[in-house]
């Protein structure tokens, strides 16, 4: 089974629990082959990722593929600044197998993901959890106004996407994205996540809920099910500077803690300081509900 990321520099810190939680709780790990797409990672980053998965004692096989985020994508809008979450819309070009489990970095796999071995994807391009609606969202009035989607439309996140490569190559949907990003330049509110969703409009595979819980730094874990893909949407995260004082979830993420791993990027390095900044107001909003919740309780 194919299972993919698409990692920068700023993502390895959280890649390292998502790795060794996914190996972990696979039932027959040489089954999986796991595709690595790099943007602007050196040798060293993949010789540590390699003797993370040497430490998990991984029997699957695995691949590194570079790119270059910014010359594909360098166009539209990024994320602070950076255009490797737009990766996964390469997968089917890079890829050749029929199906692909793409896997955001800020996650914990405590599935099987073998379970969507042979998941049958209904004649769909991607299948995803749903539950959400545009109405809903960041960025709704775009969505709505601007786009032209019903409210009441069912939306996805994007973090966990088991990709129909084949259809997808047919239908050439990296280029219907490509063509509605090029038409909202600048004004998509989550970047490739938008593009798929305006794209599906709606139509898409359903995955169980479990395989996408989205979990806030403020918020109980979620309890969807006994065994879940736990998704630290949002910021602080667990691994963040005060994460352990700020989410509630690190306690669970600490189990997948691999202190060579975590010595290295959990360094307070000057790209992790202009994060922090891009996030202050997280960080600010999550420790002001910390004090009241505090002051309730007293």
């Amino acid at each position: 089974m194919n299972i993919a990321f698409c990692i920068n520099r700023l993502g390895l810190v959280g890649l390292g629990g998502a790795l060794s939680s996914l190996i972990r709780n696979c039932s027959e790990q040489s089954k999986l082959r796991i595709w690595f797409l790099c943007a602007g990672m050196i040798s060293g980053d993949k010789e540590r990722i390699s003797r993370l998965l040497d430490d998990e004692k991984f029997s699957g096989s695995y691949q590194y593929i570079d790119f270059d985020p910014k010359h594909y994508f360098g166009i539209f809008a990024s994320l602070h600044g950076d255009w490797t979450t737009y990766g996964r819309l390469l997968l089917a070009d890079i890829i050749d197998e029929e199906r692909v489990l793409y896997l955001d970095s800020d996650l914990l796999v405590e599935v099987d993901v073998l379970e969507l071995e042979n998941f049958d994807f209904e004649g769909q391009i991607l299948a995803a959890v749903g539950g959400g609606k545009f109405k809903y969202t960041l960025g709704n009035k775009f969505y709505i106004d601007r786009v032209g989607m019903c409210p009441e439309t069912e939306y996805f996140n994007a973090g966990v996407l088991l990709l129909n490569l084949k259809l997808w190559r047919q239908n050439q949907v990296k280029n219907e994205c490509l063509a509605i990003a090029k038409k909202y330049q600048g004004a998509l509110p989550s970047h490739d996540q938008s593009l798929l969703n305006i794209l599906c409009a709606g139509e898409f595979a359903k995955l169980l809920p479990a395989f996408n819980c989205q979990w806030e730094a403020n918020t109980p874990k979620p309890q969807v099910a006994d065994r879940m893909v736990l998704h630290f949407i949002g910021s602080p995260k667990p691994w963040d500077p005060l994460g352990f004082m700020l989410h509630n979830g690190y306690d669970v993420w600490y189990k997948y803690f691999n202190h060579e791993w975590s010595a290295f990027y959990g360094q307070l390095t000057f790209a992790e300081i202009v994060r922090i900044w891009h996030i202050r107001r997280s960080y600010i909003r999550c420790i002001m509900t910390r004090i009241k919740a505090n002051k309730k309780a007293a």
